[in-house]
């Protein structure tokens, strides 16, 4: 394929830069293009360009925000065959994946556009019955979004359009790893009509990524900070928005537990335990990593999820070009490692052969892929059991009480999500009570993603909500006057 260089977006014009990175196919270890590498000049720019554009973005009445988000829905259903295609080439999905990124973004910004009438004040009564009140939201300015590769269509949808809807302008730090996919995403807004500063596409290589973050938060303009990735990456995020005083929504990473009782469903449990975990090849901050099955089911279950990974993934002992992609090599490295641990301490495997050897396929390509593997009998001292995969590896333990199945589930840093398996409800939203997780989903998988609910997570996971309303991307002032003037 013929490499061209992608250019940086600021304030509505294509920038070209001398510093560039290759962006590589994780599923076919082909050069895609080369990208414009973006420098502390301009980040700089770009925040400047969205600071310059916000005083007249905020006077914009609701109705025009909300037709430009309209038709920026549309744009993205028209072009859902570009963006797709973008996305697969760049990291390695398939096309259910892509498929339902598509979907969960264009109804993303359907719902932001419809949640504009929600953004209102009160009207509180105060102690002096000679005075009035009222507590008004405001837009907080230059909001800095950084987006990961793994889902690239509805987390860089989210991290602009409820920002915009709100009044306030973006500046939006694409993953190396997409750059295309997430300025195709921008582009879906650009080509809706909005104007010019309101949204502006910065990208860069690893090398410039301390700097340029940096140089960003600090700058006077921006005002919040929203962060999708690794926990490691949002300390750092954290700890310089801290420095200057900036608010921060983070959602990292996870180790979602996925309960299941004595009582389920067990073939649903099962499909919806291997879905969970295997789709997107894993990669995902909410996929299942630990299965949590009752000890007089545990046998049984067994059988089923093996059945259930069969139908999605075939031999779980072959790995050849059909085998799910990761993103890197490094990361099948990473998985295999765990399992290989855990091996080695006594675990066994259910499903799947880490090690196997790739059968076809150029030997770039190969060394991204990988089968999912279910490694049971996990035990706290194995790696598995506490490290996030972000890959095909799915742990399976078994309990013998509903509370050490609670216990185990919270044995984590992480608390993004978990599910429960029980046909017994309001056994099941017992438990799902006890549970250190921002969402639990009953009789369902753990990723889980709509617009319309707050979504985050709470330990290491991170804090703060995306969706479900305009509270994150808001501020409150209080006007107090005299009532009999």
């Amino acid at each position: 394929m013929a490499s061209t260089q992608l250019p940086l977006v600021i304030n509505g014009e294509d920038v070209l830069t001398s510093a560039t990175f290759d962006v590589v196919s994780p599923a076919t270890g082909e050069l895609l293009h080369t990208s414009s590498s973006a420098g502390v000049a301009e980040a700089v720019a770009a925040v400047e360009a969205a600071g310059a554009a916000f005083p007249a973005w905020r006077r914009t009445h609701v109705d025009e925000r909300r037709a430009i988000l309209l038709r920026a829905s549309e744009v993205m259903r028209t072009s859902g065959d570009a963006l797709k295609t973008a996305m697969r080439n760049e990291t390695g999905s398939d096309a259910a994946w892509a498929d339902m990124n598509l979907h969960i973004a264009t109804e993303g910004i359907v719902h932001a556009a419809s949640h504009l009438v929600n953004i209102e004040g009160r009207m509180p009564t105060v102690a002096d019955p000679g005075r009035e009140a009222l507590i008004v939201r405001e837009p907080y300015g230059v909001v800095f979004s950084i987006v990961p590769w793994n889902a690239p269509l509805p987390l860089g949808i989210r991290a602009i359009v409820w920002a915009i809807a709100a009044g306030n302008t973006v500046v939006l730090k694409g993953s190396e790893l997409s750059p295309q996919t997430l300025r195709l995403v921008c582009g879906v807004l650009w080509e809706a009509g909005l104007p010019p500063g309101v949204l502006n596409f910065i990208t860069c290589a690893p090398a410039q990524a301390a700097a340029v973050t940096e140089a960003v938060i600090a700058h006077r303009h921006v005002r919040k900070v929203n962060f999708t990735g690794s926990t490691g990456v949002g300390r750092i995020v954290a700890r310089l928005a801290a420095a200057h005083l900036k608010p921060v929504l983070l959602e990292l990473g996870g180790k979602a537990p996925a309960i299941v009782l004595a009582d389920a469903d067990l073939p649903l449990a099962a499909r919806h335990c291997a879905l969970g975990a295997f789709l997107h090849a894993g990669q995902i901050c909410m996929s299942t990593e630990r299965i949590l099955v009752h000890e007089s089911v545990r046998d049984a279950f067994a059988q089923h999820l093996v059945a259930a990974a069969e139908a999605l993934y075939g031999d779980g002992r072959k790995v050849g070009a059909e085998a799910p992609v990761l993103v890197t090599a490094a990361a099948v490295v990473r998985n295999r490692a765990l399992v290989a641990d855990a091996v080695a301490k006594g675990a066994a495997v259910l499903y799947g052969d880490a090690a196997a050897a790739v059968e076809d396929g150029a030997a770039a390509a190969a060394a991204t892929r990988m089968r999912p593997v279910v490694v049971a009998d996990v035990r706290p001292d194995m790696d598995v059991y506490r490290t996030e995969s972000f890959g095909p590896t799915v742990s399976l333990i078994s309990f013998a009480a509903e509370a050490e199945a609670v216990a185990v589930a919270n044995d984590t840093e992480y608390g993004l999500v978990a599910a429960v398996f029980s046909r017994d409800l309001r056994r099941a939203l017992a438990v799902a009570r006890q549970l250190e997780t921002g969402a639990v989903h009953i009789n369902s998988m753990t990723p889980h993603d709509e617009p319309t609910l707050p979504h985050g997570g709470t330990k290491d996971s991170g804090y703060g909500r995306f969706g479900g309303g305009f509270d994150e991307w808001t501020w409150t002032k209080t006007i107090t006057f005299d009532s009999h003037v």
